[in-house]
């Protein structure tokens, strides 16, 4: 241990250029860099060599589950509170009891919704991950080939004519979806094939 006392360091000691600006002298120099010695140019995340560098299906699959379970509480719990105004309404219920039935109602419609978007997300899910590893591509036909086995998957047990209805609603939902995340290209390629619709 050193008798003087504490050592003060200077930038020659440490060979660290310090650029100390405003208020911040009172900090330690090693708190204050220079910032070119942070390259902007280098990606935030780190990923494998090869690797994409945005999420695919597999990972998009969790939030996609969540948010229709979180969708379809929220929807079904507002249905469902309604519903239990007007049946406690016409029922003449007051109090604690009208108070009981507005729950129940809210809690079963809320979880019967979010149950039945999870379960149709699950699955979606589930065959967009299968398609993409089977194609090894990932686009806009996945989606749709997704969509239309959810439909007709989900309403396999209510006989052909349901399943034929289930898969056209899922086509045409997942048709629409990529036309409105796809209108960019849509566009593009409108304009090509007409080039003198513009002038």
């Amino acid at each position: 241990m050193d008798d003087e006392g504490p050592r003060s360091y200077s930038n020659s000691d440490v060979n660290i250029p310090v650029n100390v600006k405003g208020n911040l002298k009172h900090l330690s120099p090693y708190l204050n860099f220079d910032p070119v010695y942070l390259p902007p140019t280098q990606p935030e995340f780190i990923f494998p060599e090869g690797a994409s560098r945005q999420r695919g299906r597999f990972e998009h699959a969790f939030s996609q589950i969540g948010a229709s379970c979180m969708v379809g509480a929220g929807v079904g719990g507002m249905g469902g509170f309604y519903n239990g105004l007007k049946i406690t309404t016409l029922a003449g219920q007051k109090g604690r009891l009208r108070v009981t039935q507005l729950i129940n109602h809210t809690m079963k419609k809320g979880a019967a919704s979010a149950n039945t978007l999870g379960v149709i997300a699950l699955m979606y899910s589930g065959f967009g991950v299968i398609l993409s590893y089977l194609r090894g591509a990932e686009d806009e036909l996945n989606t749709l080939a997704a969509a239309t086995l959810t439909g007709v998957m989900y309403q396999s047990t209510s006989g052909l004519k349901k399943c034929a209805t289930g898969g056209a609603v899922g086509l045409g939902i997942a048709a629409a979806y990529c036309l409105w995340t796809s209108k960019d290209r849509y566009t593009e390629f409108k304009r090509q094939l007409h080039p003198l619709s513009e002038r």
